[in-house]
């Protein structure tokens, strides 16, 4: 199990982020405002502007105010940890 940092000592499962997207779009503004009035919207932002959200695969829709390449960086960046991991286990039985 990998976890990525979303700003604020907040931490997710790497492994249950189905999707980061920008929140400058009409459609993702819809979206947290749908998450918010189901209570499905967890804020991370710490009063800071949203500048991206993550939805989770239990359709939870996280708030965060790292930028979306960022955030994008660090879930490859642990991806790519875990490749190297799988390949030196693999070299080293």
């Amino acid at each position: 199990m990998k976890f990525v940092n979303v700003g604020f000592n907040n931490i997710l499962n790497a492994d249950r982020i189905v999707a980061v997207i920008g929140s400058d779009s009409a459609p993702s503004k819809r979206l947290i405002q749908d998450a918010k009035d189901m209570g499905r919207a967890i804020d991370c932002t710490s009063g800071r502007k949203t500048r991206s959200i993550l939805v989770m695969d239990s359709d939870h829709v996280i708030l965060s105010a790292i930028q979306t390449e960022t955030l994008a960086a660090r879930l490859t960046a642990d991806a790519a940890a875990d490749d190297s991991d799988e390949t030196d286990d693999a070299e080293n039985p």
